[in-house]
């Protein structure tokens, strides 16, 4: 966006801040509702990008970190991205790694990794497509240029529990660090190890060493970066979720049967993952409104006053925010399942990958579809995903001309 011309003077260009949350497979959904985006707004490559700060945690950090890559074109190379995600095969994304032997392998063939212990899936594939699908010197280019302004990537600190922000800022581009003891910030050059370590789920994916430090998947602590997106200069936000917004709980006349350790685990990256972010919006909802009432009640040297308080205790004030968010409008688990019944009988993935995805197929499966939908990194699943999400955003075409207009 460019300045308008007001009474001689250029009004200071809006930043928006994409922000990207976790949750494995159904990442599929938000490179759908950003290739709806682009399109309702009518981005070219020509075009500048319409972001300028970009935030993600786990698979939100992939994908953002390949827009990031791509910001010097208006359309952010959505349709590279999408035949990406549309690429990927189960039989090397879906591949068993119970006993730790890929690492084993690569040790053997006297390759140095940064893996630490035993996870549900092998690592190698998701690793080779990072590392080759995401163009890391334009990346850095676009930063240093100032096409970006800034990328944010978060992963916990397995020693301490500690959410560390691996931040990549333009060079006068100054992020302001929280207050927070729970979370560090550390100005970095972002590469694959960096968001490979925010997506390692834990269980499903291998934990991951930078700098003699074990990280795991940033959704733990803090699955929808909205403060950092804030704190690199974001002035509105778009919010893309992976929980179905229409979500709804048990029915209280059915007998639950007894949770398995699979039924567990998939509940569990639901509650990591996916519950936080309603939450993280329900926050920022209300701190618009309380701001709304300062104005209104108090005078501007009481509002500076709270201001410098503010900036005192989280070294920045609170500021009202214009968000713009998506959520799916179809359970993504049981797309996971309608897509495994369609997909029929699955042979080569090994006795328990075999079994697994016969269990998810079923008709009367529940619990196994919130395990199924984070692990389904299968080509065809992700173009369900990619389309519902392109729907979504079609959908709501008035509301995104007037958020990227005003």
């Amino acid at each position: 966006m460019s300045g308008d011309q007001d009474g001689g003077s250029m009004t200071k260009p809006v930043k928006t801040g994409i922000v990207l949350s976790g949750g494995g497979a159904r990442g599929a959904y938000e490179v759908g509702v950003i290739a709806g985006l682009v399109e309702v707004l009518g981005l070219g490559p020509e075009d500048d990008a319409p972001f300028q700060v970009y935030t993600g945690t786990s698979v939100g950090a992939i994908n953002v970190s390949f827009l990031a890559a791509n910001a010097q074109r208006g359309d952010m190379g959505t349709r590279q991205l999408i035949e990406v995600w549309s690429q990927l095969n189960l039989a090397a994304h879906f591949r068993l790694d119970l006993f730790g032997l890929s690492d084993l392998k690569q040790r053997m063939l006297g390759r140095q990794r940064r893996l630490g212990g035993r996870a549900l899936l092998d690592a190698d594939a998701l690793e080779d497509m990072v590392e080759s699908a995401i163009p890391w010197d334009r990346l850095h280019s676009n930063i240093r240029t100032g096409v970006v302004d800034s990328l944010v990537v978060t992963a916990l600190r397995v020693y301490d529990g500690q959410t560390t922000l691996f931040v990549e800022s333009a060079p006068d581009r100054a992020f302001k660090p929280s207050r927070d003891p729970r979370r560090t910030a550390t100005e970095t050059r972002i590469t694959s190890d960096t968001v490979l370590a925010s997506a390692a789920i834990p269980f499903v994916f291998p934990i991951r060493s930078i700098s003699g430090q074990w990280y795991c998947d940033g959704s733990l602590r803090f699955n929808t970066p909205i403060a950092p997106a804030i704190r690199g200069g974001a002035e509105k936000l778009v919010v893309i979720s992976l929980l179905h917004r229409t979500s709804t709980g048990p029915d209280p006349s059915l007998t639950a049967p007894y949770p398995s350790p699979v039924t567990l685990l998939g509940k569990v990256l639901n509650a990591l993952l996916l519950d936080p972010v309603n939450y993280d919006l329900q926050v920022l909802r209300r701190l618009n409104r309380i701001l709304d009432v300062l104005d209104e009640a108090i005078d501007e040297s009481a509002r500076g006053e709270v201001d410098r308080v503010t900036i005192d205790t989280r070294g920045m004030p609170y500021q009202q925010l214009d968000t713009l968010v998506f959520s799916p409008s179809h359970d993504l688990g049981e797309v996971a399942g309608q897509h495994l019944r369609q997909m029929g009988p699955r042979r080569g993935l090994g006795r328990v990958g075999d079994w697994f995805l016969r269990r998810a197929a079923r008709e009367s499966a529940t619990w196994e579809l919130d395990l199924a939908s984070y692990v389904l990194f299968d080509g065809d699943y992700a173009a369900r995903l990619i389309e519902i999400g392109r729907s979504d955003a079609h959908q709501r075409a008035d509301e995104i001309r007037a958020f990227f207009e005003s």
